[in-house]
């Protein structure tokens, strides 16, 4: 028997309403308003199909990209920094003053206790390292993920000696 293939037959006409696939994806997790509106966009929603579940969405109280961005950053300030996290908000199209306020209670101890920890199973991978060997190494891996260059370094001397303050400058 043939395989049909669909992509030949054009984009395929919803069968929920663009209200009810909102809400089934909000189920799933938190969204942006932009991610959503593409999502539904890609489901084959008409645009005023989707502006129309978008406002009824927002009158329930549903979207909300300041609060899904400071979920955001809560869940991941972990593991990256703010720089990636903020790339990774406009990624997503949650917008600057938002990601900012997101943003601002990750304050520097938290960037460092983040970093420091982050690089103290790094280098438990490869002990025995010297701080410039570790910048190089380690250091790097943090730059990448999002961390300021000043907490790459007290997070890597705070390993190295133990401390949790870095006094060289």
């Amino acid at each position: 028997m043939p395989r049909r293939s669909s992509r030949g037959s054009g984009p395929t006409k919803p069968t929920v309403g663009a209200l009810d696939a909102g809400l089934r994806l909000l189920a799933r997790r938190a969204h942006s308003r932009t991610e959503l509106r593409r999502k539904l966009g890609r489901r084959g929603y008409s645009s005023g199909e989707t502006e129309a579940a978008m406002a009824r969405l927002d009158e329930l109280g549903y979207l909300d990209d300041r609060s899904f961005a400071e979920g955001l950053v809560r869940r991941r300030a972990a593991l990256r920094g703010p720089m990636a996290l903020s790339a990774e908000l406009a990624a997503r199209g949650v917008g600057r003053a938002q990601a900012d306020a997101a943003l601002a209670g990750f304050d520097h101890d938290a960037q460092l206790a983040s970093a420091t920890r982050l690089a103290e199973r790094l280098y438990a991978r490869q002990p025995g390292l010297a701080y410039r060997e570790m910048l190089n190494g380690i250091g790097s891996k943090l730059m990448r993920r999002g961390f300021s260059s000043t907490i790459v370094r007290a997070a890597c001397w705070s390993v190295l000696t133990g401390t949790q303050e870095h006094t060289e400058a």
